[in-house]
């Protein structure tokens, strides 16, 4: 198995939602970014943010 790629911080100043167009928070954890106003959350694939809605995990609210 091999390691996930790091996730470059400096990304998120440049990407936002596609869906709200707001603000995105990083988790590292999950390796996800998390639109809260969208209530999404985009996977994150060998460092690059999948920003498909088709492929968004549904946040529990």
């Amino acid at each position: 198995m091999s390691t996930p790629q790091p996730f470059d911080r400096h990304m998120l100043e440049a990407l936002i939602c596609p869906v709200s167009h707001k603000t995105l928070r990083y988790d590292a954890d999950a390796q996800e970014l998390v639109s809260e106003a969208a209530g999404l959350a985009f996977p994150i694939r060998n460092g690059i943010p999948v920003m498909l809605r088709d492929e968004a995990r549904t946040l529990d609210v």
